[in-house]
């Protein structure tokens, strides 16, 4: 088992806000382990946190499946160290029409946002628990307060989120872990916002639309809170959201 290692797990870890709240964890010392299920980018992920003098791990899971899950938390405890925080960061965004919405979206939907988000949860509680602290983080949406038109999928994936995290905080919360869910209100700055909605930057200016970096800072300032001030849930928006 590795010694000293402070591990800040990111399941999900995409090219915007699952890279930057990893970054953040780096450079205050955290070895960031961060996860996607397929695709590309992992190594570039690790070798920019290398290159900020940080030490990352990158890990190829499937976190809707139980048994990858397992794999890959026994691995992380006994190879890199002990998670001290864990941040759970799928996404699963979809719009469909109710009347175009399959069962099989809405499951996959549901799968990814609800079910991935209790399966690498319970694993990482179960090492938590023993050692009586740690930080769990979720990211929500608007979605996680209300539906809307065409969102039922990602809604109702959201909600179940967001009910996992209040059962989580009020189960643990005694036990020394700090359980909080972030909602994400409003678009994020990334290079499909850029093309599908460049009305945002050209009318907002360039604090209107949310910056993956500041809001990691958000991410870093809850792991931080003193036990007797602890929040478990915050909103994020740009100051030109209307809300």
């Amino acid at each position: 088992m590795a010694g000293e290692t402070k591990v800040a797990l990111v399941i999900g870890a995409g090219d915007y806000l699952g890279a930057a709240i990893a970054r953040r964890f780096a450079r205050e010392g955290f070895t960031a382990c961060v996860t996607r299920r397929r695709g590309k980018g992992l190594d570039d992920l690790v070798a920019s946190i290398a290159d900020e003098g940080g030490v990352a791990r990158g890990f190829y899971s499937d976190a809707r499946d139980e048994e990858q899950v397992a794999e890959l938390i026994e691995t992380i405890e006994h190879e890199v160290g002990p998670i001290e925080v864990f941040v759970f960061n799928v996404g699963g965004n979809v719009k469909f029409d109710v009347l175009e919405t399959t069962t099989r979206v809405y499951t996959k939907v549901w799968q990814m946002c609800a079910l991935a988000g209790f399966l690498n949860a319970r694993e990482v509680a179960s090492r938590m628990v023993e050692r009586g602290h740690g930080t769990m983080l979720f990211t929500g949406a608007t979605a996680s307060l209300r539906g809307a038109a065409g969102f039922s999928a990602f809604s109702g994936g959201k909600h179940a989120l967001r009910a996992l995290a209040q059962s989580l905080a009020r189960e643990l919360g005694p036990k020394g872990i700090h359980v909080a869910h972030v909602v994400i209100d409003g678009p994020i700055d990334t290079a499909a916002t850029r093309e599908l909605f460049p009305e945002y930057f050209a009318e907002r200016g360039p604090d209107g639309v949310l910056k993956p970096e500041d809001i990691a800072e958000t991410y870093w300032a809850i792991h931080v809170q003193p036990p007797s001030a602890w929040t478990h849930e915050v909103d994020v928006r740009p100051y030109a959201e209307s809300w």
